[in-house]
C-alpha cells in the first residue's frame, strides 16, 4: 500500500525498511569512529595552519622584491609571481578552513572527540557569517526543511527562482546577474541568509525585532574585515618598515611611497584570497543542490514525514561530484552531497566509504543517485537558474538516475 505523494515507487513498507536500512548505516559508522578519524581532523587542520602560514610568508616575501625598493633584486615578474603563489596558496587555505573544517565542524561532526578546540560549541570559522547564525540557518532551517519550497530558505537564497514551484515575478528577470553577485561576495551573502532576516526583508518582522542579529551579524562582519583588510595589511607594514630602515637591502634614494604601496599589495592579495574561496564554495553548494534531476517540494508533501521519508527526500534534493581525494578534500567532502544530507553530523571523512553503502542500497529499491562531473553539475545549474529567471517552466519534476 502506497500513502506518501513522493515520487518513487516504493510502497509504505518498502520505504520504511529503506529507512531502518539507512539507520543501519549511520549506526555502524558511529560504532565504527576511533583513533583514524581523530588522526584525519588534526592532520587536515595542521595542513590548514601550514598552508595559511607558509602563504602569507610567501606573500611578504613578495615584498623584498616590490620595484619601488629600487635594489638589485626587485623587479615586476618577481614581485607578481610570488604575490599569485602566495594568493592562491592563501585561497587554498581558507577553502580547507570553510569547507572541511569549518563547515563540518559546525556540523558537530567531531562533537563525539569532546575535544573543547574542535568543537560545534567553541568553532569560530574564518567567515563572515557568525558560526551560531549559521548553524541555526543551515543546520537547523535548511537541513530539516531541504528543498521544500516556502520552508527552505536555500531554495533561491532569498533572491533566486530555482524551481517553476516558485511563483514568477519580473524582478527574477536580472537574476543572472544577482548569481554573479552571489557568488564573488558568497561569504557575505551567506552572513545575511537568516530567516530573521528574511523576514524582515519581506515586511513581516520589524527592524527593532531585527536588531540583535542584525548586529551579532554586523559585529563578525567587521571582525572578519578588520583582519583581513586591515590587519594583515598592517603586518605587512611592520614587515617592511624595519627593512626600509635598516639599510639591509642597499635602496638607490629615497622611497617615499613604498609604505602605502606595501599596504595595498597585502591588501589586495586578502581579498583576492577570499574571492577564490568565494567563488569554490558558491560552486560546490550550488551544485550539490541545483543541478539537473533535483526534485523540490511541496508542503503538503511533507506532512506527518517519518525518518524514512525524510531520507527519501533528501536522496532526491541533493547531487554528488565526481572527484579525486584532494577534489574531495577541497570541496569538504560535499562532493558527497548526497551523503552530508543523509548523514550532516557524521565525519565527512567517513563519506566515501558510506557512499558505496548508499550506491549499493539505492540501486537495491531502484531510487535515483544524482550523481555526475563538475562540468554537468555546474553547467546543468546555470542552465536552470537561466531558465528559471523567464516566467513559466514544467512543474514535472525529472529525477536523474543512479
Amino acid at each position: 500500500m502506497k500513502t506518501h505523494t513522493l515520487p518513487v515507487a516504493l510502497n509504505d513498507a518498502e520505504l520504511e525498511e529503506f529507512g531502518r536500512e539507512m539507520d543501519a548505516i549511520r549506526e555502524d559508522t558511529l560504532d565504527a569512529l576511533g583513533d583514524k578519524d581523530r588522526k584525519y581532523i588534526l592532520r587536515v587542520i595542521k595542513l590548514h595552519r601550514s598552508m595559511d602560514f607558509v602563504s602569507r610568508m610567501i606573500i611578504f616575501a613578495g615584498l623584498f622584491f616590490h620595484p619601488l625598493w629600487q635594489h638589485a633584486w626587485a623587479g615586476q615578474t618577481t614581485m607578481l609571481s610570488l604575490f599569485g603563489i602566495g594568493t592562491l596558496m592563501l585561497g587554498l587555505a581558507k577553502i580547507l578552513e570553510n569547507m572541511e573544517l569549518g563547515h563540518n565542524v559546525l556540523h558537530a561532526q567531531w562533537d563525539w572527540m569532546k575535544d573543547p578546540s574542535i568543537h560545534s560549541s567553541t568553532w569560530e570559522w574564518d567567515n563572515t557569517c557568525p558560526s551560531d547564525t549559521w548553524m541555526k540557518s543551515h543546520n537547523i532551517v535548511h537541513h530539516t526543511w531541504t528543498n521544500v519550497v516556502g520552508k527552505d530558505l536555500d531554495v533561491g537564497y532569498g533572491v533566486l527562482r530555482v524551481t517553476p514551484l516558485q511563483k514568477w515575478n519580473p524582478l527574477f528577470l536580472p537574476q543572472m546577474i544577482y548569481v554573479f553577485f552571489i557568488m564573488m561576495l558568497f561569504e557575505w551573502a551567506v552572513a545575511l541568509h537568516d530567516d530573521h532576516v528574511d523576514e524582515w526583508m519581506r515586511g513581516k518582522r520589524s527592524f527593532s525585532q531585527t536588531a540583535s542579529v542584525f548586529a551579532n551579524i554586523g559585529r563578525k562582519m567587521w571582525r572578519q574585515a578588520r583582519k583581513d583588510y586591515i590587519a594583515w595589511p598592517l603586518v605587512g607594514l611592520l614587515v617592511a618598515i624595519p627593512i626600509r630602515l635598516s639599510g639591509y637591502i642597499p635602496v638607490l634614494g629615497p622611497t617615499p611611497d613604498i609604505l602605502p604601496e606595501v599596504f595595498l599589495y597585502v591588501l589586495l592579495a586578502n581579498v583576492v584570497a577570499n574571492l577564490i574561496r568565494n567563488v569554490w564554495a558558491f560552486t560546490i553548494i550550488f551544485c550539490g543542490h541545483f543541478p539537473e534531476g533535483t526534485y523540490n517540494f511541496t508542503e503538503s508533501q511533507v506532512e506527518d514525514e517519518t525518518r524514512a521519508r525524510w531520507y527519501i527526500r533528501q536522496l532526491l534534493s541533493s547531487c554528488n561530484i565526481k572527484g579525486s581525494r584532494t577534489f574531495d578534500l577541497f570541496a569538504g567532502n560535499l562532493s558527497y552531497q548526497i551523503e552530508h544530507h543523509l548523514f550532516p553530523d557524521l565525519p565527512s571523512s567517513r563519506y566515501p566509504e558510506i557512499s558505496q553503502r548508499v550506491q549499493a542500497l539505492c540501486s537495491r529499491y531502484d531510487l535515483p543517485y544524482n550523481k555526475g562531473s563538475l562540468t554537468r553539475q555546474f553547467g546543468t545549474t546555470l542552465i536552470k537558474l537561466t531558465r528559471m529567471s523567464f516566467p513559466g517552466g514544467s512543474t514535472e519534476q525529472k529525477i536523474a538516475r543512479a
